[in-house]
């Protein structure tokens, strides 16, 4: 009981972290073209962070039992354990220099190395961890492809109503970016909370305080919820300096436009039960707005070092996992 109490508070601390960590995903675009205010924007997303965290469970049960059998595991605990020890110090890590890294691939690489180095290379389920980087691999690249032509199609529309002054056009498309910023957080709750709840799952499963078929409990989505909302009500300033106003110039309407595009990319993602990542789509649909209006206007230096991370963040975090879970096999086991 100890193990799974101190697991349950690592695992909300993950989540916390993942929060605020991960804030600028919901609130960069609505903030850089001041349709809210920084303050606002980070309580509005913090609400629909919790209510999205509290509506799913198809993500948390591809994290419990997708990657690897909990059930099955004579020292689950120790991995689970291992692995969000290096969750966190990747994201801890990342945060501190500003990158929006991936706390997906973070979680799955720090899962992925743990079981390695604690049940051996079979014990992965490779099947379920191939689907799983499919959907990682291919958002990014729909959000951008999509961004693009939904910031064409709007364009396009603008030209056949007519001439309309760029002040209207701002104004309009400010107000609708409350909208498209908080179905951005609803979706970014509905993923990335049900995550940490997967984590907690795996735990009890192995733990036998759960059956691998159970749902994810009541006080699993409360708390994981909850973690969330708190975490994103801190804020993560650099992130948000970095998605809202390094990448490209943001405008209300390619704000809206790459909104409206990451938001139907996670919403589909998490009915399908696919752990996507919300950073990874975020910026790929703001890169494909851009892209639709002057590609050289884009800063391919900071995108050029995202994508690196992106790159890297499942090999280092695998590698992190399996250490740490060698480190707590000779310390503690």
């Amino acid at each position: 009981m100890t193990s799974i109490v101190i697991i349950v508070i690592l695992a909300l601390l993950f989540d916390f972290i993942n929060g605020f960590h991960d804030t600028a995903n919901a609130i960069a675009t609505s903030v850089s073209t001041k349709a809210l205010k920084p303050r606002v924007a980070i309580f509005y997303a913090a609400i629909l962070n919790f209510v999205g965290a509290i509506i799913a469970e198809g993500v948390a049960h591809s994290i419990g039992k997708g990657i690897a059998d909990p059930g099955h595991l004579d020292n689950g605990i120790a991995i689970v354990t291992a692995a969000l020890i290096s969750m966190i110090f990747w994201n801890l890590l990342t945060w501190y220099f500003g990158i929006p890294s991936s706390s997906s691939h973070t979680l799955i690489g720090s899962l992925v190395g743990a079981v390695i180095a604690g049940a051996g290379v079979n014990e992965v389920h490779w099947a379920g961890f191939g689907k799983i980087m499919s959907g990682l691999l291919l958002s990014p690249l729909i959000a951008f492809v999509a961004g693009f032509f939904v910031l064409k199609m709007i364009r396009q529309l603008l030209r056949w109503f007519g001439k309309t002054s760029p002040g209207t056009i701002n104004k309009g498309f400010r107000s609708m970016q409350i909208l498209s910023a908080g179905w951005q957080a609803l979706s970014h709750g509905m993923n990335d909370a049900q995550k940490a709840m997967g984590i907690i799952f795996f735990a009890l499963v192995s733990g036998d305080y759960l059956q691998v078929t159970d749902h994810i409990p009541l006080w699993v989505k409360l708390a994981a919820a909850t973690a969330m909302g708190l975490g994103t009500s801190v804020g993560g300033w650099k992130i948000i300096q970095t998605v809202g106003s390094k990448i490209i110039k943001i405008e209300p309407m390619n704000g809206f436009a790459s909104d409206l595009t990451s938001a139907t990319v996670l919403s589909v993602g998490t009915h399908f039960g696919l752990p996507l990542s919300t950073t990874h789509v975020v910026t790929s649909s703001i890169i494909g707005t851009g892209t639709a209006i002057r590609a050289r206007s884009i800063n391919w230096g900071v995108v050029t070092t995202m994508i690196m991370t992106w790159v890297i963040t499942i090999p280092i975090s695998m590698v992190i996992g399996f250490l740490v879970y060698h480190l707590i096999y000779t310390l503690i086991l």
